[in-house]
């Protein structure tokens, strides 16, 4: 089996699995490596996460799924290494975020013969950012309980806690840049008028700082936000 990208008449190989003969028999190693190692000291858990990945994938064992069971046996070794029932990152997920540096390095370091170091520390440096995504998608439910829990007395309309919500959940769909009245009326669904009345009832309540700027393009944003993104903001009070 090959995997080829390009033209038809003029394929590009990016990666041949080895012969079915004999197939089997490697399978069965890797397997037996693979339950061994899990209790071998003097091999750091998760190297043995990254040789299983590189193993396995090279081995290419099937028609169709390879992907997707080695992906999964890497997190069973990453959560084999930690031992803890609950586990707040996938390395899978962040593996696919960068699917052509994932191909482009698996592809040079199969090249290589036996030295597997460029991989190694690919996957080292994925499973590094992958922890570090993991940190601050906890940060933000953490931020989002406390700020919750700090207005909880205060009243919002629905309209006002979605837009709230959407600011605090930020992600692709949120605005890291703070948000116009334009934008409010498109999330909240209201009208112009009815936008800067919430907003200004917002800002009144502290749950939103007006940022520097003014006319048609002012933008609002959620206080603690600010202060993560190290952007200043003025505080504007109704009266």
């Amino acid at each position: 089996m090959q995997v080829v990208s390009g033209r038809m008449d003029r394929p590009v190989v990016h990666f041949e699995a080895p012969l079915r003969d004999g197939l089997e028999s490697e399978v069965d190693a890797f397997l037996q490596w693979f339950d061994r190692s899990r209790r071998d000291v003097a091999l750091d858990p998760l190297l043995r996460a990254g040789v299983a990945h590189f193993w396995l994938g090279t081995l290419h064992p099937f028609d169709d799924g390879n992907g997707r069971l080695t992906r999964a046996l890497t997190d069973l070794a990453l959560a084999q290494a930690e031992h803890q029932a609950i586990r707040f990152y996938a390395m899978s997920a962040s593996i696919l975020a960068d699917r052509a540096g994932y191909y482009r390095v698996l592809e040079s370091s199969q090249k290589a013969g036996l030295d597997i170091t460029h991989w190694l520390r690919w996957f080292l440096q994925t499973l590094h950012d992958s922890l570090l995504h993991a940190l601050e998608r906890i940060e933000r439910v953490l931020m989002n309980a406390r700020f919750w829990q700090v207005h909880r007395q205060i009243a919002l309309s629905t309209e006002q806690t979605r837009v709230l919500n959407r600011l605090l959940d930020g992600g692709e769909r949120g605005f890291a840049h703070g948000i116009s009245a334009a934008h409010y009326q498109v999330v909240a669904k209201v009208s112009k008028a009815t936008a800067t009345r919430h907003l200004a009832d917002l800002v009144e309540k502290g749950c939103l700082v007006r940022l520097p700027g003014g006319g048609r393009s002012t933008r609002y944003q959620i206080p603690v936000l600010v202060e993560a993104l190290g952007a200043g903001a003025t505080r504007v009070h109704a009266g």
